[in-house]
């Protein structure tokens, strides 16, 4: 599993509280069995999206609403907590390597070198975390997530002013794919907002993902994305996906399924959880329950 992956990030004991930001709101929930989720919106405005510049437009509006959901913190005695960013407010990319060094600091600086020329900020600046998966295959292929650290750090400033650690961030889509087929060829598709995110997984392991703005949310625009990735799919990885798997969609849910099995010809199916169904702005933090819960 992705986060199994991210463990040396945690803090002991693990995060007893997880929050997932969107341009909509705040989602939080505690990691337990029941994982009821609160969600605070925010004002129009307050956030802005964006792997390149500031996405907290309005801190004030954004610490109110951190606050408000902090409340179900109080008396705790471990604050440590999880925080689900945005997929758009970072680059997320898999590099493939013929070799990959032990050593962690040449290990990080080989991969800002491969992505210097791709992102569309100073690499050497940016927040990074990353690991390399075990595939069996010749190349040795990494998953890299990077945002520039102030990004991060206006993300992170008020619940630090509320007390709470962030001792793991991660972005939404790495959280909801917990909830996603691990065996076989899948592709994702999550809409929030104007942002399209397709992570491509082929036996538990992320092959290829794609974040990106659409002209809007509409099924044509989506499918103009979807198309030429599944074709990209064939060509490159060396097979046809066995499933489809939606989320952020909605309403449009089922004519979405409908039109996308027809045109791609492959299963597709809605992204399903055991505590409710996953949205635009809380597919993440139920991905990340899921994954305490099987962990804990």
């Amino acid at each position: 599993m992705l986060l199994d992956k991210l463990k040396s990030l945690l803090q002991e004991p693990p995060p007893g509280m997880a929050f997932e930001i969107s341009q909509a709101g705040i989602a939080a929930a505690r990691t337990g069995a029941r994982g009821e989720i609160e969600f605070h919106p925010l004002k129009a405005g307050t956030l802005d999206i964006s792997p390149i510049k500031e996405n907290v437009v309005d801190p004030d509006d954004f610490a109110s609403a951190v606050k408000a959901l902090a409340k179900s913190q109080a008396g705790r005695k471990h604050r440590d907590v999880a925080l689900i960013l945005p997929d758009y407010s970072t680059r997320l990319a898999v590099l493939d390597f013929d070799s990959f060094p032990s050593d962690p600091k040449e290990q990080a600086s080989l991969v800002r070198f491969r992505l210097k020329r791709s992102v569309p900020f100073d690499v050497e600046s940016a927040a990074l975390s990353y690991f390399a998966q075990s595939t069996g295959r010749k190349k040795i292929e990494v998953v890299v997530a990077m945002a520039p650290l102030e990004i991060v750090a206006r993300y992170e400033a008020p619940f630090r002013s509320a007390g709470m650690n962030p001792g793991l961030v991660t972005t939404s889509s790495l959280a909801a794919l917990e909830l996603a087929p691990e065996s076989g060829l899948s592709v994702m598709a999550k809409i929030a907002g104007s942002v399209l995110t397709v992570p491509v997984r082929e036996k538990g392991h992320l092959r290829l993902v794609r974040c990106l703005e659409v002209p809007s949310n509409t099924l044509d625009d989506i499918a103009a994305v979807l198309l030429p990735t599944f074709v990209y799919i064939e060509d490159n990885l060396g097979g046809r996906p066995d499933k489809l798997v939606l989320c952020g969609f909605g309403s449009e849910t089922d004519e979405a399924v409908r039109r996308f099995q027809e045109e791609l010809g492959v299963e597709v199916e809605p992204l399903r959880s055991p505590l409710g169904v996953p949205g635009p702005h809380d597919a993440g933090l139920l991905g990340y329950l899921r994954s305490a819960a099987r962990n804990n």
